[in-house]
């Protein structure tokens, strides 16, 4: 298949770090342009505590408006049941479960040991009515803020395991510091594709500028959905001396010039990437938007 899914989450993740609370129109705004440059996956936003992550306090009312753009899947992040349970009352697409594949990043994450949070999230899994999208999301699945860098058969022992509650479950393995090197996804996606299939995305941030040559990595070793946020922001509460995601415009340009088909309007989506860069508090990267020649490409 010579095309990439991909997955905008400027609106959750991109936003999640920022101290100063952005409104909720700047947040529909943001999802308004993203979906007229034409992406159609999108992470709207999070139910967790609002005294963990206030900038999500708001979930409810931009997935109320997202839910109204025909074609769009909405996805939201839930941690637990509580979680859980509010998304599946405001009608969301896809649930995004997610854990950290080490001991040190889950207690920071989620305050609690891995094992419980696999117990718990499985029984959502198994809980889940009939046709529920899910995603399972593990976090720092090549390097821990922590720990280090994590093991490869740590990852893959996880997978394993997450893979076993639901076959057809989509799991993202995520590189949640930037920290990953290109020969570090491939061989952890090539094992995993070859073992379990190709329902897996990669979930990447360009902390160590590497975000794009990872993309390519794991696109190379099978992978076909890919996370990114335009403008390149965002970055792990949880998680420090993280930045911003890969930037969407980069991991479109890079594509494009693969000749792999997006659906993406390069001019409109620019004009996200611009409107995501320019939201105070927010840290915007990426290299596409700087490049002359390629904002003349439009």
């Amino acid at each position: 298949m010579n095309e990439a899914i991909l997955s905008e989450v400027a609106p959750r993740d991109g936003l999640q770090s920022i101290a100063a609370f952005v409104p909720t129109e700047t947040k529909i705004a943001l999802v308004k342009a993203s979906y007229e440059a034409g992406l159609r996956r999108m992470e709207i936003g999070s139910f967790v505590s609002p005294k963990a992550i206030p900038q999500m306090a708001d979930t409810a009312a931009v997935l109320q408006y997202a839910k109204q753009l025909e074609g769009l899947e909405c996805t939201v992040l839930v941690p637990n049941r509580k979680g859980f349970d509010l998304a599946m009352k405001a009608g969301a697409d896809r649930l995004g479960l997610f854990m950290s594949v080490t001991e040190g990043h889950n207690q920071a994450n989620l305050n609690r040991a891995r094992a419980d949070s696999l117990a718990d999230l499985g029984a959502i899994v198994r809980d889940a009515p009939k046709g529920t999208k899910i995603r399972f999301n593990l976090s720092c699945a090549f390097h821990c803020p922590f720990e280090g860098v994590v093991p490869e058969q740590d990852t893959l022992d996880l997978v394993e395991q997450v893979m076993a509650l639901d076959p057809e479950m989509e799991i993202a393995i995520c590189d949640t510091t930037g920290n990953a090197s290109p020969d570090q996804v491939s061989r952890i996606f090539r094992q995993a594709v070859q073992s379990w299939g190709t329902r897996f995305a990669f979930h990447g941030h360009d902390t160590y500028g590497m975000g794009v040559a990872n993309v390519v990595a794991a696109w190379e070793a099978g992978c076909r959905v890919f996370d990114a946020a335009s403008g390149g922001i965002g970055g792990c509460p949880f998680a420090p001396g993280a930045t911003g995601n890969v930037a969407m415009e980069d991991v479109v340009w890079m594509f494009r010039r693969r000749g792999v088909e997006t659906g993406v309007v390069w001019d409109k989506l620019l004009l996200a990437a611009d409107m995501a860069a320019a939201i105070p508090g927010a840290t915007p990267g990426g290299a596409m938007r700087r490049v002359p020649a390629a904002r003349k490409a439009a």
